[in-house]
């Protein structure tokens, strides 16, 4: 684990872009990836290390960075937007009484490790002292990258635009991420002398680099452990890509720590889904936010399973839904096109087939026969069904809440029960059957001859 910066520091994260790319009306840092924004990704990365001041630094779309951040950094606004070292200028008020080291980092940039930044962090304070320290990374293909000339010692002596590159210097293939760490006062008072004197009048942040070791300071970088770690995201192949990066390593997690991942390319986590010991997953399977599976639970093909606990030795599906606030205890079983919402199931309970559970608590092996509903939704306001410790509920009943079935007590099949059940009562809730003998073969006859008639005409 991770543990916090050995050094007091700053984060700043740049969100100013108006990711044009993604060609949507949610801001690109907020798009998710398993089940969360790109940017808390980010978020907990960098708290890991603890840092003193957070601020992020918005431009478009600002409102809904604002409603996502809330008080957890400062809002520090780029208008108009001028370039990465513009935008990293506008966090020096939020900083201003701030003397650690600061690591400007970027919202679609969110798989950045603790270690990494880190080890950024700790280079600052090395031997040489140096000015700025670079994130780098070295891509199969370097294409057109800004390069990072270093020395073996990974001093930097250029960095240079693609652009602006010999061919000696493209054949670098150590790239900029953009990523930087600074000491504060280091990293304002170089961007104060940052020109824009290039084709797009900007102001870059790279450039303190340069100007750095053209006052003879050193500035050094470090290697990210792959190209992956710094991808941005700025459309949506790009985000889908990163998801794919993201579910590959979470699946190859799951299988080393001893789940059974029968189809694993079919399997999709979210950020936290949390698996036991021995748990075998069939394929098709969904699980969104807050799904914690115990050990030896099985969930057979094609279900969906969100914000759920399933303890030791569950069975559920195939073709299973289960919905936020959903408890299966031990042994229970939630068998084919069962939905549960908001429901307990004690040990050993079960719904094998075609049945609603909302809003429900399910005594101790109790037996939820098919097609059978809690109908706990009057329109307005949502009530709650007891079922007791080893109750039956025969097919194709429908329980009104709010109701309370007692325990060892019996639904007969077809029944709408709507007043509480004693414990082992019998409740039997259908109208009365109706017998006409020869009814049908006489209704048969008559319909065939007017049939046949209307063909004749």
């Amino acid at each position: 684990m991770t543990t916090r910066a050995t050094h007091p520091f700053a984060a700043i994260i740049l969100a100013a872009g108006k990711g044009t790319r993604m060609n949507s009306a949610l801001h690109k840092v907020l798009h998710p990836i398993a089940g969360r924004p790109m940017l808390e990704h980010l978020f907990e990365s960098v708290a890991a290390l603890g840092p003193e001041r957070l601020a992020v630094v918005v431009g478009a779309g600002r409102e809904q960075i604002e409603a996502a951040v809330g008080s957890r950094a400062a809002i520090c606004v780029q208008e108009p937007q001028l370039g990465t070292g513009h935008a990293v200028q506008q966090a020096e008020g939020a900083l201003a009484d701030f003397a650690g080291d600061v690591l400007v980092l970027y919202g679609d940039v969110p798989f950045v490790r603790p270690e990494t930044m880190r080890a950024m962090l700790a280079r600052l304070h090395g031997p040489d002292a140096p000015a700025a320290v670079v994130l780098g990374f070295e891509p199969e293909d370097p294409g057109h990258y800004g390069r990072i000339i270093a020395d073996d010692d990974g001093r930097i002596v250029r960095m240079v635009e693609y652009k602006d590159a010999d061919e000696g210097e493209r054949a670098c293939r150590l790239c900029n991420s953009g990523l930087l760490a600074a000491r504060a006062e280091d990293l304002f008072g170089l961007l104060r002398r940052v020109g824009n004197a290039n084709a797009q009048g900007e102001y870059y942040l790279p450039d303190i680099v340069n100007i750095a070791i053209a006052d003879g300071r050193p500035c050094a970088v470090i290697i990210a452990a792959s190209a992956d770690e710094v991808a941005g995201i700025n459309s949506r192949a790009e985000l889908a890509a990163a998801e794919g990066r993201w579910q590959a390593a979470r699946r190859r997690r799951a299988m080393d720590e001893g789940a059974t991942l029968i189809a694993p390319e079919t399997v999709f986590f979210a950020h936290d889904t949390v698996l036991g010991r021995d748990v075998t997953i069939e394929p098709n399977v969904f699980f969104g936010p807050g799904v914690v599976v115990g050990d030896g639970v099985l969930i057979r093909a094609h279900c969906h399973i969100e914000g759920a606990r399933l303890e030791r030795g569950v069975k559920v599906g195939p073709f299973a839904r289960l919905r936020p606030g959903t408890v299966l205890e031990e042994d229970s079983f939630i068998g084919n096109f069962v939905e549960v919402k908001n429901a307990v199931l004690h040990p050993g309970a079960k719904a094998s087939h075609l049945t609603y559970l909302g809003d429900a608590t399910i005594g101790a092996k109790a037996n939820i026969g098919a097609g059978t509903i809690t109908c706990n939704y009057d329109g307005y306001f949502k009530y709650r069904t007891v079922i007791g410790e080893r109750a039956f509920i025969g097919s194709n009943s429908a329980l009104v809440a709010p109701v309370t079935i007692g325990a060892d007590a019996i639904v007969a099949a077809g029944s709408t029960v709507s007043r509480d059940v004693a414990p082992g009562e019998l409740r039997m809730v259908r109208a009365e059957q109706l017998v006409k003998p020869g009814w049908a073969d006489r209704f048969h006859d008559t319909m065939k001859k007017k049939k046949a008639a209307e063909k004749k005409g």
